[in-house]
């Protein structure tokens, strides 16, 4: 006879908002997330069109919420215990079958293709969302409430899923597909609000803030990861020049540079202000959640022009180039000034990043008008990293941007006087 439910181990890390290690199975679980970033990066390169451009921002799209879910999942179960393990297990094998199928989730004449990526992308979200419920009736039984109001979108989500996978056309499946992501994507927003079920509040989600910010750091280094195989799987392919060693050097400092910037001072102090805060699910959602998704997505478009420069060092920059190198390098910068505006206690942008994003988007323009080389366009956008990080590196030991900060409102005020 099995003991009674009451004295049986929780499912749950019972942290109560204290640190929660990472464990050995998130960072084996992460390997699939290696392979899903790696075909969402290649199907861009092959698809640089307007079309394949939506196609591949909702696959990134379902991605980042497949595998945050699934973090904020662990942060409140217990990795050691087996049944936990065997969820996270099952949801590393619906990952893996999704990123399988992306490459052709959209192809026409391959529906099959759309209604398996659809299929593990549900099973994946739902039966982690239904094991959570069950895990945390008993200990956190508004957790649990709060799981039940998830699976409700997802389950609205799916007729959209289904219906999408159904089309030929992918157009049609694309807006489908989009229709069922923004559902899932208000939830957090809306505080889950259900019919009959009431809403949840970010003060009923009691989470490990450290564990948290490890996570979606982790995740960073995975899609900058992302960048370095894709240089060192492109060189490795040619017969280098000058122009290749070059555009070899370039691209790994720019991933270096991306690194700096995150993690030099963001990384931390997102940390420290997740740990300390009164809230730290209100933080997780808005800071984790939501805006790592560009900075994620950022470093993703960014190996992408990666592979491009390689493939073509010499001549001028294309408009592919111009795109993904400028776009991704302005996602990046974009997401990663207001997760730390975010974290500052002064609750401001970054001068430096907003002048770096200026000049990025100053250099596009100048490449796409004069037809500049491509080896110094990006030449170009890498120094603008490398400002970035130099000036934010001054500012930050050495008070330059706080100064700047407290001088300019004086300065605007004797304008206007």
């Amino acid at each position: 006879m099995s003991e009674p439910a009451r004295d049986r181990p929780s499912l749950l890390r019972g942290h109560g908002g204290g640190h929660a290690p990472v464990s050995y199975l998130e960072l084996f679980f992460d390997l699939v997330y290696v392979f899903a970033i790696t075909q969402v990066s290649h199907f861009l390169l092959k698809h640089l069109s307007w079309n394949g451009l939506a196609e591949g921002a909702l696959l990134f799209l379902a991605v980042w919420w497949a595998w945050m879910y699934t973090t904020w999942a662990a942060n409140w179960a217990e990795p050691e215990r087996v049944p936990v393990r065997i969820m996270l297990l099952f949801g590393m094998l619906a990952s893996m079958v999704m990123a399988v199928a992306m490459p052709r989730a959209f192809a026409h004449g391959e529906a099959d293709r759309g209604v398996l990526f659809v299929c593990a992308y549900l099973a994946l979200q739902v039966g982690r969302t239904l094991f959570m419920a069950w895990a945390m009736w008993r200990d956190d039984r508004a957790g649990a409430m709060t799981m039940v109001r998830i699976a409700c979108y997802f389950a609205v989500s799916a007729l959209f899923w289904f219906a999408g996978a159904g089309v030929e056309n992918s157009g049609r499946r694309t807006m489908l597909w989009l229709a069922a992501l923004a559902i899932e994507y208000s939830g957090p927003i809306m505080g889950y609000r259900t019919p009959f079920l009431g809403r949840a509040t970010p003060s009923d989600w009691t989470i490990s803030g450290s564990h948290m910010a490890e996570r979606c750091a982790l995740f960073i280094i995975i899609a900058l990861g992302e960048g370095i195989i894709v240089t060192g799987a492109s060189f490795a392919d040619l017969t280098p020049g000058a122009a290749h060693v070059a555009a070899f050097l370039i691209a790994f400092a720019g991933s270096v540079l991306m690194w700096w910037i995150y993690f030099d001072v963001g990384a931390e102090r997102g940390a420290k202000h997740i740990e300390h805060h009164d809230e730290p699910g209100r933080v997780a959602r808005n800071a984790y959640t939501y805006l790592h998704m560009p900075i994620v997505g950022g470093v993703v478009v960014t190996a992408v022009a990666d592979a491009l420069i390689l493939e073509a060092p010499e001549g001028a920059a294309v408009l592919g180039l111009v795109l993904t190198q400028c776009g991704g390098l302005l996602l990046f910068l974009g997401g990663v000034a207001l997760f730390k505006r975010f974290a500052s206690p002064l609750r401001n942008l970054p001068l430096s990043h907003l002048v770096g994003a200026g000049l990025l988007l100053a250099l596009g323009g100048w490449s796409l008008w004069r037809g500049v080389p491509a080896l110094g366009f990006v030449g170009c956008t890498v120094g603008v990293l490398a400002l970035v990080a130099l000036w934010e590196w001054g500012s930050f030991h050495g008070g330059w941007e706080e100064r700047v900060s407290r001088f300019m409102p004086r300065v605007l005020a004797n304008l206007r006087g």
